[in-house]
């Protein structure tokens, strides 16, 4: 560490460290050293005929010396156990032979640049160079005598302890001699303040590191540290920072660590200890971060020896002195920094920061730190350029400064002794340019959303429902802790939640089955209830309603449609229809990045555009994003945003969405300005008719649509952007082909076929047998480069089309087509299961917005936007395959059904449909959907007053049963009906479908295993109440209905049934 302190610009070369100078910067600099020591010698310099500079040996200590700062400003490196001579027509070097070595090559430029001549002395290990000393004095009075002067004025640095042997003899020595001894400290600071283009490139990327440290690194050790609850010291944080530092590769940020060192060790403060000196220390007490705490954290690093540094405070649950405090130092720090312009005076800008104080919080003035920050540079805190109220020193450009600001030993109103007394920190490295200056640590934010945590609106809910239940007579809970409340959610199941979540979307969807039905149009087709305004994008009305925070990942509240994000320990919300795009990406280390990019005022077409242009000026997010190590969250975070992001978005198009059929728009070819985007060698899907030989085309985007063509003429099909309902792309993994696929909203013509689906594909490998033989080894070359190839031509036709499919989206993007809302959709595998949609098996696929199976002709594309609910069939009863019957809106359309989907898929299928709000229902039998569609439509009134889709729910008819006064009476499950399931289950259908006869038996004898009455005794029972109420003019059909009603999960009933009984009510266990 030593040596990387003392060398920070050594350059490592072959297998010793080597060292070169840059002979350039030497002359340059040495020529500003004697300029300026001319120019100011008077005033700076204390008149000094020569400069003698002794630069200590190394230490493990951080220290900043003028000398050390001269040798790495003049030479690129620190020479230590050296001294400088600088004299009018001499240099003078004391040092090692390794030293001495290095130096010779600037004889020449010293010599070329000042007429100076370079003088080394050479100092043997048991030398006290002693002999050299008198040399140089010899040296040095001569030229006093040659300028007219007896006694010589040498310049050195007086502040600067002498060290070692050597320095302690020539400090001895300087004493004695005759000389008049004058402080140069003063003529350095000048010299160092205004840097020059290297040295700003220098801190730049010193700041960069730094900035990136604390947010990259320090934010989210943090906030993970408080999200957990875990224990920690702040020398730990210290210790783990600094090695953050020090390898910058682990926050992404390229820079060679040899050319790194901190500043200082990073400052890590809480529990109402603070320091706000720069000298402060992280003590070994844990990190304090109850409600109303405040943490501070400074760090700082240096790159090739030039310093920066950043500090920031952090609020857990502020009160509102704290938050006041806070809120004006930011003000304060903000106007000191826009008051470091050239031409003004250091003490500018701790005025301008006292002036905000004391006109915001004039009670906070005696708290201020007495400065507004310090220059910096080579060194930490460069002398002479303090920011306080004091200096008259003149700013000018290429001047760095550390603006460090804060209030010291504030009183929080509080009754915990470690947030009673607080302090707030702000520092950031600023530059001074020629018009505004640059703050170089803005990477890392200080704003007050980004700083201020808040992690007790879960128990403030709490506190209220104690109350509740004590007005109830309920006794009163002790208020959970934040632990608590987690681990009460992880403790409900994701069946608990699940089933929670489709109780909700239950009432949902008749509350939308009934508007649609009585007319309410297609604009209220959606799951969530009433059409918003497109105007309105409140996904929150206040603080209070945002979900529960669960651990910092992002979130998705598909029921307020909007997106929580983390941000600095915070769950911000954003409504989803802000959101303009998402993708994700996963790199090689198998990190996975996710990128949402935001609507933002003034975006041509956007569909919220006169809302963003309301508060033009607001600050608006562009863009976030996100690591993760788990590509699998990242993906379903993902299919998320993208399926709610749709159903929005389809939610303000609905109305005129299809209302007339669309026209085929004539293909405007790309002209000379517009290049074609191209994709070759594909097969297309269904195949053109004829005799002739099957071939190959090319698929081209043009300005407002695709062509496919072959080489025959009459082989030719247009796609219309404006006719392309949804495109998809599904590179191969398992399969044999990658394909490109448009499903339409209006019928073409490929060929003499009529088809709403089109696709493009490639064969990534070629179907081959090999004759002749048996097996080949596995280890045999042929086949390993056989299996290479195919791998190799697999990965460059998924690379071919993904730079379509990208450039596509690109096109897609712009502004014209803004409308179309169009993207090619990926489907996710992770999420697919295998069933028979027609006659074959087949894999099902969901993607964003549909379910899918491209593969198997004919194709299947389900909009999901377009299913009223989702029936699981044939679930239970221990068997290994279920259906899923899918029922559209549109009730005139025939349902759709997934045959034989192995019983394993079950829970992940009810998962993905809970995920996209999607009401499903379950059932032991297949129910013939055709009558129950055109009962609903003849009398949809009586559907809705009958509770809509409820009569498919056979958990809530039992669980109701106890409290119906009117009807219910009639079936009354048995307490023992859980026990009893077992013995009844003997095949697959003895336990749907009993005799009457036993049924009796059963109600007679009073068993334990009553498994309730028929349906032939419900409906007399039914008749009866109905005579008691005069409604015997029942009709026929309105009977029907109240049948077909009652029979919840079973099939209408079949005439067929030689017993002529109907078909048990089944319960599930």
């Amino acid at each position: 560490m030593a040596e990387n302190r003392n060398f920070t610009n050594g350059k490592a070369s072959g297998g010793g460290s080597a060292y070169s100078i840059n002979l350039d910067t030497f002359g340059k600099r040495l020529k500003m050293l004697y300029s300026h020591w001319n120019e100011h010698n008077d005033d700076l310099w204390g008149a000094s005929e020569v400069l003698a500079i002794a630069t200590p040996p190394p230490s493990e200590d951080l220290r900043y010396l003028k000398s050390s700062a001269l040798n790495v400003w003049l030479v690129g490196y620190e020479f230590p156990d050296t001294i400088m001579i600088f004299m009018k027509k001499q240099i003078h070097f004391l040092c090692s032979q390794k030293k001495a070595s290095l130096l010779e090559v600037v004889k020449k430029s010293a010599k070329e640049v000042m007429g100076a001549e370079v003088v080394m002395h050479v100092k043997a290990k048991s030398d006290d160079g002693t002999a050299s000393m008198e040399t140089i004095f010899k040296a040095v009075r001569a030229q006093s005598k040659s300028d007219g002067h007896d006694t010589p004025v040498v310049g050195y640095i007086a502040r600067e302890v002498p060290e070692g042997n050597l320095l302690e003899t020539w400090a001895e020595k300087l004493k004695n001699a005759d000389f008049q001894l004058s402080d140069i400290t003063n003529g350095f600071s000048d010299l160092f303040a205004v840097k020059d283009s290297d040295e700003i490139t220098n801190v730049k990327k010193a700041a960069y590191l730094t900035s990136s440290v604390m947010k990259h690194f320090v934010v989210p050790k943090l906030e993970k540290v408080i999200d957990e609850e875990k224990k920690i010291s702040h020398s730990s944080l210290m210790e783990d920072t600094e090695k953050v530092i020090l390898e910058p590769a682990k926050v992404k940020v390229k820079l060679k660590a040899e050319n790194i060192d901190i500043c200082y060790p990073p400052i890590f403060q809480s529990g109402g200890g603070f320091d706000l000196k720069p000298s402060a220390s992280s003590n070994d007490e844990n990190l304090y971060y109850d409600s109303t705490s405040v943490i501070i954290c400074a760090i700082g690093s240096r790159y090739n020896s030039y310093c920066s540094n950043v500090a920031r405070t952090f609020l857990i649950d502020a009160n509102a002195v704290q938050s006041k405090a806070y809120e004006v130092l930011l003000k304060a720090h903000e106007a000191a920094i826009g008051a470091l312009k050239p031409g003004n005076k250091a003490g500018a800008a701790y005025q301008a920061a006292v002036s905000v104080v004391e006109k915001d919080a004039p009670e906070f003035v005696t708290n201020m730190t007495k400065s507004a920050g310090t220059g910096i540079g080579l060194e930490f805190r460069e002398s002479g350029l303090s920011l306080n109220a004091k200096n008259d020193r003149v700013l000018k450009p290429g001047m760095v400064f550390n603006v460090s600001l804060g209030f010291q030993n504030l009183q929080a109103e509080t009754k915990n002794p470690k947030t009673q007394n607080f302090s707030v920190l702000l520092s950031d490295t600023v530059i001074v340019n020629g018009t505004s200056p640059e703050v170089v640590t803005s990477v890392s934010s200080k704003a007050v959303k980004d700083v201020a945590y808040s992690f007790n609106e879960d128990e403030e809910e709490e506190e209220e429902r104690p109350k509740v239940r004590s007005a109830a007579n309920v006794s009163k809970a002790a208020l959970p802790s934040k632990a608590t409340l987690r681990s009460v959610n992880q403790e409900m199941s994701k069946e608990e939640q699940r089933r929670q979540h489709q109780a909700e979307l239950a009432r949902q969807k008749n509350e939308e089955t009934a508007r649609r039905l009585a007319g309410g149009g297609s604009g209220s087709m959606d799951n969530r209830g009433g059409v918003k305004p497109s105007g309105e994008l409140i996904a929150y009305k206040s603080v209070n309603d945002l979900p529960p925070p669960r651990d910092l990942m992002i979130q998705v509240d598909q029921k307020r449609e909007a997106i929580l994000l983390p941000i600095y320990g915070s769950m911000v919300p954003f409504h989803v229809a802000m959101i303009k795009s998402v993708s994700s990406q996963q790199d090689t280390n198998r990190s996975c990045y996710i990128r949402i990019i935001f609507n933002v005022p003034g975006t041509a077409f956007n569909p919220h555009d006169t809302n963003s242009l309301k508060f033009q000026g607001s600050i608006y997010v562009k863009e976030v994003s996100f690591r993760s190590k788990d590509p699998r969250h990242i993906s379903e975070v993902v299919q998320l945003i993208k399926t709610l992001r749709r159903q929005v978005t389809s939610r303000e198009s609905e109305k005129a969405e299809r209302a007339t059929l669309v026209s085929q728009e004539k293909l405007q070819v790309a002209g000379a300005k517009f290049k074609p985007i191209r994709l070759s060698d594909l097969w297309i899907r269904p195949v053109f008719g004829g005799r002739g030989r099957k071939l190959t085309g090319t698929l081209e985007a043009h300005t407002n649509g695709f062509r496919y063509s072959t080489s025959r003429p009459d082989e030719r099909v247009d796609v219309m952007f404006a006719n392309i309902k949804h495109a998809f792309f599904q590179p191969a993994e398992r399969e044999m082909i990658t394909l490109l696929h448009f499903h339409l909203r209006n019928h073409i013509m490929v060929g003499n076929r009529k088809t709403k689906d089109v696709q493009f594909y490639v064969e990534v490998m070629d179907v081959v047998q090999t004759l002749g033989g048996g097996k080949r080894s596995a280890y045999d070359p042929d086949e390993v480069e056989e299996e290479q190839r195919e791998r190799d031509r697999k990965n460059k036709i998924n690379m071919d089309f993904q730079n379509f499919v990208n450039r596509v989206n690109e096109l897609w993007g712009q502004p014209q087509f803004k409308s179309l809302d169009l993207e090619f959709d990926q489907p996710f595998r992770d999420l697919g299961f295998h069933g028979v949609p027609h006659k074959a098996s087949a894999f099902i696929v969901p993607t964003s917005s549909c379910l899918v199976e491209l593969i198997e002709q004919p194709f299947v594309v389900i909009t999901l936007n377009e299913i009223e609910i989702v029936n699981l069939e044939r679930v239970g009863l221990g068997q290994k395959n279920f259906d899923m019957t899918i029922v559209f809106k549109d009730f005139k359309r025939d349902v759709f059904r997934f045959d034989s989907i192995p019983s394993t898929s079950l829970d992940g299928i009810k998962e993905w449909l809970d995920t996209t709000d999607l009401k499903y229902y379950e059932s032991r039998l297949n129910l013939n959907w055709r009558p129950i569609l055109k009962t609903i439509t003849d009398d949809p009134e009586k559907f809705i007053e009958d509770g809509g889709w409820e009569f498919l729910n056979m958990e809530a008819s039992d669980s109701d049963s106890d409290n119906s006064q009117e009807s219910d009476h009639g079936y009354e499950p048995s307490d023992a009906q859980s026990d009893s399931g077992s013995e009844e289950e003997d095949d697959d259908s003895a336990s749907l479908v009993e005799s009457e006869d036993d049924d009796e038996e059963e109600s007679e004898e009073g068993s334990e295993e009553d498994e309730g009455k028929t349906w032939e005794e419900l409906e007399r029972e039914a008749s009866k109440a109905d005579r008691e109420k005069g409604d015997e003019s029942d009709s026929e059909n309105e009977r029907k209905r109240r049948q077909i009603k009652t029979f919840g999960k079973a099939r209408v009933p079949d005439k067929r049934i030689p017993s002529g009984s109907l078909p048990k009510r089944p319960k599930f266990r």
